[in-house]
């Protein structure tokens, strides 16, 4: 099973799925993250989805998941790089992300997290 790689940039850890996930890469995905939150005290996670095409209902649901288990490490979540189609396929499907902030790429989504991030140093 291949693993989604977990990088840390400053305080953000960036998420970028590049593979078909199947569901124990997604339940290996949220542990993996866990853990990467923990060990670095990261205060935020960018999860890149740009090349993914296709969600099923669990792995829309893992979206939310992985924001409530970052906001028990005190870090917030964003989505960048959602298509139309996996947009239409999520409101389809009923999935509300709650807890999870959008963006339109990863530039935005790193500013969010950075506006973020000073509010808690307020």
């Amino acid at each position: 099973m291949e693993r989604v790689p977990i990088l840390k940039i400053g305080g953000v850890l960036l998420v970028s799925i590049q593979i078909d996930l199947q569901d124990q890469s997604v339940l290996a995905l949220q542990e993996d993250l866990a853990e990467k939150i923990s060990s670095t005290g990261a205060h935020g996670v960018v999860i890149d989805i740009s090349a993914v095409e296709i969600v099923d209902s669990f792995i829309g649901r893992m979206f939310a998941t992985i924001a409530s288990i970052s906001r028990l490490f005190d870090a917030d979540t964003v989505v960048v790089g959602m298509r139309p189609a996996v947009a239409i396929t999520l409101v389809e499907l009923g999935l509300t992300l709650g807890g999870v902030r959008t963006a339109l790429d990863l530039e935005r989504g790193m500013k969010i997290l950075g506006q973020l991030g000073r509010g808690r140093d307020a």
